[in-house]
C-alpha cells in the first residue's frame, strides 16, 4: 500500500502512543508556534502564540494551567519573599540567600520589573475565562478536553523583560549581555500520571511537555541571536549562520525576523546582544557546535576552547551516557551562572560549560520533573560532569584537573544538622545550602554508590539502558530503579528508600580481629542507620590481596567480581538487622598488613577513620 509521508508519520505516532499506553505510560504533547515583536527601546515585546495540545492521557481535563514565570520579578512576589526570608537564616557565618537574588526584587522600579500579561485566550476559537495567581495562569475551560482529543489554544500576550536577577533578564551587570530570554513565554504546565504541576516560580527548576517549537522573533537588525532550535532563514540573517559560500540577502529596513524551529524539545530559550561573537565548529557530519560570547579579548581563548574541549569529550560522553540526537548545540554567554535549556545553555563564564552540557542528557532528554526530583537532573549532571572531567584530564586536556570533593561536601552536610531528604521538592528545602549540597552532591553520590553496589560495568549498562528506554520521556525515581533492577538482577528498593527518602547515614567499622585454628577472623560492625553491602580488602605482607564481598540481604544477589587480578570471596548476605558480621581468611593474623572496608572509597561512609587497620608486628 502506498502511503503519504504525512499519513505515515501519523501512523507511526499512533503506534508509539499505543505502545506507551499498553505499557501503562503516556505523556502529553504540544506544538508551539509563536511570533514575537521585540521593542529594544522599552524592553517589551508582544507575542502571538498558537498552541496545539494533544491530550494523550486517559483523563478528561476541565482546566489547564500556564506558567507566567516573569511575574516573579516583582516586589512582594513569592520569589522575593522567599529570598528575603533566606537572608535571615545563617549557615555558619553566611546568610543563606542566593547572592544573585538577595533583596534585589524588592527594589525593582516599574520599568525594571518583569511581567507577562495575557490579552486574549481562545480554545478552538472560543474565548476562555482565566485568572492570574502570581506566576500561574488558571484557565477553567468552557468545554473539557477529552482523552485522545487535540485542541488549539490561541493567545495574545505582552511582556516586559525584567532586569537581570535570576536566569533571565536584561542588562546583565556581569556578562553585559542585553537579553537572556529564558522562561520568556506563557508555558503550558505539565500534566502526567500525578495530575497537573502548576508549580509557582519561587526560584528553582522546571518541568515541561515535549513537542515542537516554531518561533519567529522580530528585533532590530544589529542584534545577534542564539538559542534553542535551528535557524531556518540563515541566508537572510547572516552573522555566521549562513552556509559557507552563501551570499547573505537581508530584507530592507532596520529590523530582521529570525525564524527558528526546534523539534522534540520541552522548552525554548534565546539570547540577544549587539556584541556577540559567533563561532561554529562542525564536529561531525550531523552536528555543529555554536558559541556566542561577549568577552574581552583576553578571555576569548577560554571561550573558544569550549568548542574544542566539547569536540574532544563528545565520543566519551555518548559512549557513557547515550547519543546526542540533534544537529546542533549552542554555548551562549548570558544568565547568571550556568543554566541548561534544550539544545543550548546560558553561561556567565566558560568554566560551567560541561555541567550545563551534561544536562542535555539529564534534563534535555531524560526530562524528569525537576521541581519534585531535582536530584535526578542536578545529581546526574554533576556526576557526569565529574566523570567526563576526569576523563578529559586523563587525556591531557588542560583545565580539568580537579579533586573529587563530593564526599567531603556530603559529610559536611550530613554532620551539619541541615540535611533534608532528597525527596523534598526543590522550592521547599528550608535552606539553599541543603538544596545545593543535597540535589547536586548527594544526588551525584546516588550514581557513584550504585557503581559500588552493582559494580562499575553493570552500573554503566544501567545508565545506557535507562537513556535508551526513557529519552524524550519523563522518568521518575521508580522508573530508573526498575531499569537498574532489571539490568542487574539486584533488588534496589532499599537503596532508594534510605538514600532518597531519609537522611540516615552509613558508618561501617572494623570491630575486632583474632586468630582461631590457624585462621584469622575479623568482625565488622555497622554503626550507621543505613545498611549497605561491604567490600573488605585484606592485604598481606607478601603483597597478595583478598577481597571479601559481603552482600546486603535486601539485594538478593552479590555483585560480580570487579577486580579479577585478586582473589574475590563472596559471603552469605549480611541481614540488615544485625550489627555484626564476621569474615575470615586462611592466613595467620601475623600475615596481615592492612585490612580495609571499602578501599575504593565509593561508599559514603561518614566516618572513614574506623574503616582501615594497619597491623605492624
Amino acid at each position: 500500500m502506498r502511503t503519504s509521508k504525512g499519513l505515515l508519520f501519523l501512523l507511526l505516532a499512533g503506534f508509539v502512543v499505543s505502545v506507551h499506553a499498553q505499557n501503562g505510560y503516556w505523556q502529553q504533547r504540544v506544538k508551539y508556534t509563536m511570533d514575537v515583536d521585540m521593542n529594544v527601546a522599552t524592553n517589551r515585546f508582544t507575542g502571538k502564540q498558537k498552541l496545539e495540545y494533544w491530550n494523550q492521557s486517559p483523563d478528561t481535563l476541565d482546566r489547564v494551567y500556564y506558567h507566567l514565570f516573569w511575574n516573579a520579578f516583582q516586589p512582594g512576589s513569592m520569589m522575593d519573599e522567599r529570598s528575603r526570608r533566606q537572608g535571615g537564616i545563617m549557615i555558619g557565618t553566611k546568610q543563606d540567600w542566593d547572592p544573585r537574588v538577595k533583596d534585589r526584587i524588592s527594589n525593582l522600579k516599574p520599568d525594571e520589573i518583569g511581567y507577562q500579561k495575557i490579552n486574549a485566550l481562545r480554545m478552538n476559537g472560543v474565548p476562555q475565562p482565566y485568572e492570574v495567581q502570581g506566576t500561574i495562569l488558571i484557565v477553567k475551560l468552557t468545554h473539557p478536553i477529552l482523552p485522545a482529543q487535540k485542541v488549539i489554544f490561541d493567545m495574545n500576550f505582552e511582556a516586559q523583560v525584567p532586569l537581570q536577577i535570576r536566569r533571565s533578564g536584561r542588562d546583565n551587570p556581569d556578562t553585559k549581555v542585553q537579553y537572556s530570554m529564558s522562561q520568556w513565554y506563557p508555558k503550558l504546565s505539565a500534566y502526567d500520571k500525578d495530575g497537573w504541576h502548576p508549580t509557582p516560580y519561587v526560584g528553582r527548576e522546571f518541568y515541561g511537555n515535549f513537542g515542537d517549537f516554531e518561533v519567529n522573533i522580530t528585533i532590530d537588525k544589529n542584534y545577534i541571536l542564539g538559542g534553542t532550535g535551528y535557524l531556518t532563514n540563515a541566508s537572510q540573517i547572516g552573522y555566521g549562520y549562513e552556509p559557507e559560500g552563501t551570499a547573505v540577502k537581508r530584507p530592507a529596513g532596520n529590523r530582521l525576523t529570525w525564524r527558528f524551529t526546534a523539534p522534540e524539545v520541552h522548552d525554548f530559550m534565546w539570547a540577544a546582544d549587539t556584541g556577540f561573537i559567533h563561532k561554529t565548529k562542525k564536529i561531525r557530519n550531523d552536528l555543529t557546535l555554536h558559541l556566542l560570547y561577549k568577552e574581552t579579548k583576553s578571555k576569548a581563548d577560554k571561550w573558544e576552547k569550549v568548542l574544542s574541549d566539547a569536540e574532544r569529550a563528545l565520543p566519551y560522553i555518548e559512549q557513557t551516557f547515550g547519543r546526542y540526537p540533534y544537529k546542533q548545540y549552542s554555548f551562549i554567554t548570558g544568565g547568571d551562572g550556568g543554566m541548561e535549556y534544550p539544545m543550548a545553555t546560558l553561561l556567565a563564564s566558560p568554566g560551567a560549560w560541561l555541567h550545563e552540557w551534561m544536562h542535555e542528557w539529564f534534563y534535555g532528554r531524560l526530562a524528569t520533573n525537576e521541581t519534585r526530583y531535582s536530584w535526578m537532573d542536578e545529581g546526574g549532571a554533576d556526576y557526569a560532569d565529574t566523570r567526563v572531567s576526569n576523563w578529559l584530564n586523563q587525556q591531557g586536556v588542560q583545565g580539568y584537573s580537579r579533586p573529587d570533593s563530593t564526599y567531603i561536601y556530603y559529610q559536611n552536610l550530613a554532620k551539619s544538622g541541615k540535611e533534608e531528604a532528597l525527596s523534598t521538592p526543590a522550592d521547599h528545602y528550608n535552606t539553599n545550602y541543603a538544596y545545593a549540597q543535597g540535589s547536586y552532591i548527594k544526588g551525584a553520590l546516588y550514581l557513584v554508590q550504585l557503581g559500588y553496589i552493582l559494580g562499575e560495568e553493570v552500573r554503566d549498562r544501567v545508565l545506557l539502558k535507562y537513556y535508551d528506554l526513557w529519552k524524550f520521556k519523563h522518568p521518575d525515581p521508580d522508573d530508573f530503579l526498575r531499569v537498574a533492577e532489571r539490568t542487574s538482577g539486584t533488588k534496589l528498593d532499599w537503596y532508594r528508600d534510605y538514600w532518597i527518602y531519609t537522611t540516615r547515614t552509613i558508618d561501617y567499622a572494623i570491630d575486632s580481629l583474632w586468630e582461631e585454628g590457624g585462621k584469622t577472623k575479623i568482625r565488622l560492625r555497622n554503626d550507621g542507620l543505613m545498611p549497605m553491602p561491604v567490600d573488605f580488602l585484606i592485604t598481606f605482607k607478601d603483597s597478595t590481596r583478598e577481597m571479601h564481598n559481603v552482600p546486603l540481604d535486601l539485594m538478593y544477589q552479590a555483585k560480580p567480581a570487579e577486580n579479577k587480578t585478586i582473589k574475590w570471596l563472596v559471603y552469605q548476605p549480611w541481614p540488615w538487622t544485625n550489627k555484626y558480621y564476621t569474615v575470615e581468611t586462611n592466613h595467620r593474623l601475623t600475615d596481615i598488613a592492612v585490612a580495609e572496608i571499602d578501599p575504593s572509597q565509593r561508599m559514603a561512609d561518614v566516618n572513614r577513620r574506623n574503616n582501615r587497620l594497619e597491623l605492624k608486628y
